[in-house]
C-alpha cells in the first residue's frame, strides 16, 4: 500500500467510495467523475503503479472480475456497448498512479470519444518494426 495513494486510502477504509463489488483481489466502485451513466473503476487491493508492475496472479484474476462487472454495468445501465480502458503513465492519461481500469458504458451517439487518427505506414516500416519486436520478445 502507498500512504499517499487515493485508491489505497479507499481500500484501507480511510476514504469513502461507492463500492459495488469486491473479492480478495479487486474492488469495483463508481467513478466519482463519470464519463457516462454507470462508469465503474476496477482497482486491485494491492498497490501496483501500472500494468508492468501487476503480478501474474492479479493479471489472471483481472479478466474474470472485469467480465462480471461489465455484465452487471451493461444490464443496469442499458448501454449498447462499453469500453474497458486501462491507462499506463501520465502521457497515456493515467491520473492516479495505481493500476486500475475504467468500465465506460457506451451508446451510439453518446458524444464520447476514445479514438485516434489512423496513420498509414510503409511496408518497410512495418517489416522493420515487426523484426524489432519479434527479436525483443524472443530475447
Amino acid at each position: 500500500m502507498s500512504k499517499n495513494c487515493i485508491f489505497c486510502k479507499i481500500i484501507n477504509g480511510e476514504l469513502p467510495a461507492y463500492k459495488i463489488w469486491e473479492n480478495e483481489y479487486f474492488i469495483a466502485m463508481l467513478d466519482i467523475n463519470p464519463a457516462a451513466y454507470g462508469h465503474v473503476l476496477i482497482v486491485p487491493k494491492a498497490h501496483f503503479v501500472n500494468l508492468h508492475d501487476i503480478t501474474d496472479e492479479y493479471a489472471r484474476e483481472f479478466l474474470p472480475f472485469a467480465q462480471k462487472i461489465t455484465r452487471a454495468v451493461m444490464d443496469v445501465s442499458g448501454a449498447e456497448g462499453f469500453n474497458l480502458v486501462q491507462n499506463n503513465g501520465a502521457s497515456a492519461g493515467q491520473t492516479v498512479m495505481h493500476f486500475h481500469a475504467h468500465v465506460v458504458p457506451r451508446r451510439i451517439g453518446d458524444g464520447l470519444s476514445l479514438s485516434w487518427i489512423p496513420k498509414s505506414q510503409s511496408k518497410e516500416f512495418m517489416a522493420e518494426m515487426t523484426e524489432k519486436l519479434v527479436k525483443k520478445l524472443n530475447g
